[in-house]
């Protein structure tokens, strides 16, 4: 039985650990972490899923700023590879995402594959540039309240909250 529950202090580098294991060396240096450096996550939305103590996934978001108008950036997602094809990733990105709309939030952002986010509501954003050497095809976006992307574009830029 899966425990889904709110990433708490206590779990931080376990969480990171398993990043470490699901990405690629390095992957702090993506253009994205600079976003989130000094800024802290939006703590509901940053999920942990267990099953008997053991971490088997988890989820963040940080809030950042496009054209001034506030946006949630979803990532890191990561199952841990004994876990991955079990749907892990998917419920995840499910329960996030409708409590981000509770919340109140209305636009969501990430850097990734089109064909896996799609089937979750997200797509290509044009007019919306991470900064750089972020591949703008992988740019997507996913609106949580009606139009929420209409209108806004230009560089995605660090929280000042």
């Amino acid at each position: 039985m899966y425990r889904l529950e709110e990433e708490g202090k206590a779990d931080f580098w376990e969480v990171e650990a398993l990043y470490d294991l699901c990405f690629a060396p390095g992957r702090e240096a993506l253009s994205s972490y600079r976003l989130r450096d000094d800024v802290a996550p939006v703590a509901p939305l940053c999920l942990v899923l267990r099953e008997d103590g053991v971490l088997a996934a988890a989820i963040r978001y940080w809030p950042v700023l496009v054209g001034g108008q506030p946006v949630l950036l979803l990532g890191p997602v990561a199952v841990h590879p004994t876990r991955q094809g079990e749907g892990l990733g998917g419920y995840l990105i499910h329960e996030s995402l409708a409590e981000a709309r509770r919340l109140g939030w209305k636009r969501v952002l990430l850097v990734g594959d089109a064909p896996y986010y799609g089937r979750f509501g997200f797509r290509r954003l044009t007019g919306v540039r991470m900064p750089p050497p972020t591949n703008p095809e992988r740019v997507l976006g996913l609106e949580l309240a009606p139009d929420a992307w209409a209108g806004v574009t230009g560089a995605v830029e660090k929280w000042r909250g």
